[in-house]
This record gives C-alpha cells, sequence and structure tokens, in this order.
C-alpha cells in the first residue's frame, strides 16, 4: 500500500441521504438551501466549503459580483442558524478576475459574515504551485480561507496541529527555568499562514498542492478541495464525533477529511454524478483503497535532472545565434 493509499478502516460507513443523527455521514441530494433548512439548529462543529464561485450565473460586469452575494445571503443565513455557538467557519474562496482585473473575494465575503456577527479569527494564504496562467499581471497561485467562530467560546485543539520546532533541545539560560526547554515538546505553534513542506510547516503558507492532473485524489470534479487542507481544519477546530458540514460538497473531499479523523460528516450535492463519486470515495476510505495525499506530505521538488527541467537544446541554441 503506497503513502497516498495508507487509509485505515475504522468501520463500515453508514451513508444516508438525509439527516439522521446516527449516521455516519450524510451525503443530502439537491438544492443546499431546502437541506439547511430542514436541518436542527446549532448542529455542526464546522461548517467548511469552497462555494460555487457564479452559482450557474456568469460574471458579465462587476455588477454580477452583488447579485451572486446577494443570491448566497439566505444560504448563509441558514449557516448561521446550522452552526454550533461553539463552531467554526471555514470559507475557501480565490479571486474573481475580469478583463484583467482582480476582485478578491474573500473581502466581499468578510462584511456579509460581519453582517452577521461572525467573528475573523484568521486569514489563511493557500498557496499552490500551478495556478492560472497570466501575460498581462503575476501568474494566481493562492487562494484564501477565512477561519471565522460564531463567538468567543469555540473549540481549538492546538496539540492535534503544532509543527516541529526548529530548535526542540533549546533551554532557558537564566532565571528560574534554567536548563529546562523553553518550547512545547510537542511542537509550537503554527502561524497562520503556514508553508506545509518538509517537517515545517510555518516557513510562510499553508502550501497544499490544488488538485490538477496527475494528483492522487483527481475527479472529474474541476475544481477540488484538497483532503489534506480540510484535515488542518478538522483537527484544529472539532472533536471526535463532532458534525463537520460542507454546504457545497462536491466529491466529497470535506466529508471524507472529517470521516478519516473519526467525525460526522454532512453534505448538500446537487449534481447526480458528483454524489456518486463522493459514496465511492468514502467506499474507498472504509475498504483502504482511497488514494489520498497524506497530512504533512512535502511537496515534490525537481532534482533539476529531470527532461522537463531541462532548458531544451533548441531553444539555447536559437539564443546563442542571436
Amino acid at each position: 500500500m503506497t503513502e497516498e493509499n495508507e487509509a485505515l478502516q475504522f468501520w463500515n460507513y453508514e451513508v444516508a441521504s438525509e439527516y439522521r443523527p446516527d449516521a455516519d455521514a450524510v451525503i443530502a441530494p439537491g438544492d443546499c438551501l431546502e437541506t439547511l433548512c430542514g436541518l436542527p439548529g446549532e448542529l455542526a462543529k464546522l461548517i467548511i466549503t469552497s462555494p460555487p464561485y457564479n452559482l450557474g450565473k456568469a460574471y458579465e460586469k462587476a455588477t454580477e459580483l452583488d447579485r451572486y452575494l446577494d443570491a448566497l445571503r439566505p444560504v448563509v443565513d441558514e449557516i448561521v442558524r446550522v452552526l454550533s455557538p461553539e463552531g467554526s467557519l471555514c470559507w475557501q474562496v480565490g479571486n474573481y478576475v475580469e478583463k484583467g482585473e482582480v476582485f478578491p473575494l474573500d473581502i466581499f465575503y468578510y462584511q456579509l459574515f460581519k453582517e452577521r456577527g461572525f467573528k475573523l479569527r484568521n486569514r489563511i494564504i493557500w498557496h499552490f504551485e500551478h495556478g492560472l496562467h497570466a501575460s498581462k499581471r503575476f501568474s494566481g497561485r493562492y487562494e484564501t480561507l477565512l477561519w471565522f467562530t460564531k463567538g468567543d467560546t469555540y473549540t481549538f485543539n492546538l496539540d492535534p496541529v503544532r509543527v516541529p520546532s526548529k530548535y526542540p533541545g533549546k533551554t532557558h539560560f537564566k532565571g528560574e527555568k534554567k536548563g529546562q526547554p523553553s518550547g512545547n515538546p510537542l511542537g509550537k505553534n503554527p502561524s497562520d499562514i503556514w508553508r506545509i513542506v518538509a517537517q515545517d510547516f510555518e516557513t510562510a503558507l499553508w502550501d497544499i498542492p490544488n488538485v490538477k492532473a496527475n494528483h492522487p485524489e483527481k475527479t472529474i470534479h474541476p475544481c477540488q478541495f484538497p483532503i489534506e487542507l480540510v484535515e488542518r481544519c478538522v483537527l484544529a477546530l472539532t472533536d471526535e464525533g463532532d458534525w463537520v458540514l460542507d454546504p457545497f460538497s462536491g466529491v466529497g473531499s470535506a466529508l471524507l477529511a472529517a470521516l478519516k479523523n473519526k467525525r460526522r460528516a454532512f453534505g448538500c450535492e446537487k449534481d447526480d454524478e458528483y454524489v456518486r463519486i463522493a459514496r465511492q470515495r468514502i467506499a474507498d476510505l472504509a475498504s483502504g483503497k482511497l488514494r489520498y495525499r497524506r497530512l504533512g506530505k512535502p511537496v515534490h521538488q525537481p532534482t533539476g535532472r529531470e527532461k522537463v527541467a531541462q532548458v531544451p537544446l533548441e531553444w539555447l541554441t536559437k539564443e546563442a545565434n542571436r
């Protein structure tokens, strides 16, 4: 079994099509607003999602962005109702680009959630090496995850997401604690912008490959969550047995991150094919067949010896003859 395929079978997950308090997971087909309206209040400890940027509409003008946000307001109102008082909301978005002008969606969403009393705890940058190319501006290589809480009392588990200390043997050099370790033996608190590479998550950014091309988690979904991105939020912001909810669950990456870490998972998805794929991925997780990128795996760095890492000889020849 490869490291991308190291899922353990905790149990045979019972996946329902509508809310049941005893289900391991629920994938509710259909409109998410209708589904959310039927859920008990204060159910979810964590709501994490990456909303569709257009909800079936095209951005023809900048004003269309306002209409898009207005269309989401009823969904956001239900999210407020369904989220636990000690719960967190993680809302992951990128940028909308129109005629070369960038509209940072997280700024627009910030006001939407502040109006409803949410409190922003961190604005996390998710960095990836392969993204949108551009010729008249710098290429986009990041998206933003906004972590809000519903109140001042909320679940936050630091130990599961601690990162290795740079100098774990460092000790106090004076005072009452002279000679004692100066850091936590479990590791240090990661910053709000993580770079997840080679045993040190704190360089700068959350550097997690996006799900493209030969990524082990790739399905037919065009904008797929990496499981690893969700896992960090699940481990830090929920306890075992808590409900994790994704109102736009797609092919179920958030649900897999929850189940993999012994939480309950709830997803809403209107595309029947995505629902089918999500159910199959959950079955694969239970049986140990799911291919995924393990938490904290270093991002691949080319050695420079690969053919694709070499400048083609014909380019060098052409340049020399200029």
